[in-house]
């Protein structure tokens, strides 16, 4: 099976003054094409780093990170905000929509990036938009839209360029338990559809949707097992 992503012994350290802080101390995993994954870990324990370095937001202080062939580890911030806007699909606690903008206009605007013209742009964003159901929305601004509406526009927005990944870090906390469910139901067809899903997340129901759970503490490996997904979330709770 195709390697999307391999980590080999991933540190990252801040400073503060001349003392080094060590946030993640070795990191090493191996994310192939198609799967479902949850990394989870406690507050501090180095997720949201990893995180940011897997998102090519950030680069490790020391190990190589491999991203669909290419080594992005020593990557300067215009050479990872092309890999970033080509591979990498984010979704966030958020949202991050433009409030300006048209659910179609947000959904495009990684296509701006890329070069599309507005018509390609338009009808590219309302397929996207008809996906994730909301082909009926594709005029309304984000003032307009629920938030289980507007988490759905950010993850149309995330798929537009058929990214090698799709990274959602928190994606239904902002969300009540009924709107949690249909948003990991889409995240769960998403993924039936070929796509490599990675969940960051601190909730066990969150994570009982996926198919593999990566657990960080410490800046390390704690723990990496496959499980049969069970879906935890229970509307009304």
């Amino acid at each position: 099976m195709k390697e999307v992503i391999r980590l080999n012994e991933i540190r990252k350290s801040y400073y503060l003054g001349k003392q080094e802080l060590p946030v993640l101390k070795g990191i090493s995993a191996v994310i192939h094409k198609s799967e479902y994954v949850a990394l989870m870990g406690p507050s501090g324990s180095g997720k949201s780093t990893l995180m940011n370095i897997i998102g090519c937001l950030d680069t490790p202080s020391g190990g190589e990170y491999i991203l669909n062939g290419k080594n992005v580890s020593n990557m300067i911030d215009d050479q990872l905000a092309d890999v970033r806007n080509v591979e990498i699909g984010f979704v966030f606690q958020q949202f991050n929509l433009l409030p300006r903008l048209t659910a179609w206009e947000n959904v495009a605007l990684p296509l701006i990036y890329a070069g599309a013209g507005r018509k390609e742009r338009e009808e590219r964003a309302r397929a996207m938009l008809d996906k994730v159901g909301l082909s009926d929305r594709a005029h309304h601004k984000p003032n307009e839209l629920s938030g289980g509406q507007s988490q759905r526009v950010a993850i149309a927005r995330a798929l537009i360029n058929n990214p090698s990944i799709l990274l959602a870090d928190e994606p239904t906390g902002n969300l009540d338990s009924k709107t949690s469910v249909e948003i990991m139901e889409l995240f769960n067809n998403i993924h039936e559809q070929g796509n490599t899903v990675m969940l960051v997340t601190h909730e066990e129901e969150i994570a009982n949707y996926t198919h593999r759970v990566i657990r960080i503490r410490d800046g390390m490996v704690e723990t990496d097992i496959m499980q049969k997904p069970s879906g935890g979330l229970v509307v009304g709770k």
